[in-house]
């Protein structure tokens, strides 16, 4: 079935030039079937890299998809045009009095800064707690996962001696776990991060459960009893060039950075880095819509 998204949103073209199967609202609203009602809460500075990163996966599914995304109203992006955000995005406000069946929060490259000292934290804090009685299923990427871990479960981050960017492989923790049906035993997924997360904090969590991990990245996938709040600390959604685009971002800014690892060919920033963990992000967000959202949302929420 086909992602509903809106005609004019600029990812619309690029999906559509991937085959995804994409629908505006008119065709869609003639449908007599029950979509699922998503909501992209997308703290990420360029937007539309990110709308068209998600929407791709999301539109990889048996199931029909309506998205909403959301903007913070405490803090305004410098990389993203108002018309942008006024046609394409809404508000806290504005939705905080509905009910969805899943909900998406980004990362942010703001790890660095203590969660207080973020200036929309008071704002984010009002929209995770309200996502407990309002989604069933919330997915937190990356600063997004670590934002979730310490706000709902009191675990910190902490600064790492040097970024964490590259490919890193996984292994898998848990196999009952549905989220993780169709992993391989060992997969790889990128992390870009200056932060992480103590594993040995997860795993004395009660509340918590460890599905997977990197010898040399961490913690990755973690889920609350349930699935009310899955936590990746990981990049499944990013596209083979991006880690290229930030670690060169990063050198024209200065930056004492080092390459990604595990991520060019050969090690050589010259040659084109290919996408090794696509099957995985899309088998990943389509788990997480078929047994975290569909088959646990009710039909009509009360």
């Amino acid at each position: 079935m086909p992602i509903k998204i809106p005609r004019k949103l600029p990812a619309r073209e690029i999906l559509e030039s991937e085959n995804i199967f994409v629908m505006d609202e008119d065709r869609a609203n003639h449908q007599d079937i029950r979509p699922l009602n998503i909501l992209i809460l997308n703290l990420m500075p360029q937007k539309e890299k990110t709308e068209t990163q998600l929407l791709r996966l999301l539109g990889n599914t048996p199931l029909q998809v309506n998205v909403t995304f959301l903007r913070t109203a405490t803090h305004q992006s410098k990389n993203t045009s108002p018309h942008h955000l006024e046609q394409f995005y809404t508000t806290f406000s504005n939705i905080n009095n509905k009910k969805f069946d899943g909900m998406i929060i980004t990362g942010a490259p703001i790890e660095l800064l203590p969660f207080e000292g973020v200036d929309y934290w008071a704002e984010l804090k009002d929209i995770m707690n309200w996502t407990v009685t309002n989604v069933t299923s919330t997915l937190h990427i990356c600063w997004g996962a670590q934002a979730a871990l310490y706000h709902h479960f009191g675990i910190g981050k902490f600064e790492l001696p040097r970024k964490c960017s590259g490919v890193y492989s996984h292994k898998v923790v848990d196999w009952s776990e549905k989220l993780l049906r169709g992993f391989d035993d060992l997969f790889v997924a990128p992390h870009s991060r200056n932060t992480d997360v103590s594993m040995e904090e997860i795993n004395r969590c009660s509340s918590l459960k460890l599905l997977s991990y990197s010898e040399e990245a961490g913690p990755f996938i973690i889920s609350s009893s349930g699935g009310k709040q899955i936590m990746i600390t990981g990049h499944l959604e990013y596209e083979a060039g991006t880690l290229a685009e930030e670690y060169n971002r990063d050198l024209q800014k200065g930056l004492n950075i080092h390459k990604p690892e595990y991520y060019f060919p050969n090690d050589d920033p010259s040659q084109e880095p290919k996408n090794r963990w696509r099957s995985h992000a899309h088998i990943l967000f389509s788990n997480w819509l078929n047994y975290y959202v569909y088959q646990e949302t009710p039909y009509e929420w009360e």
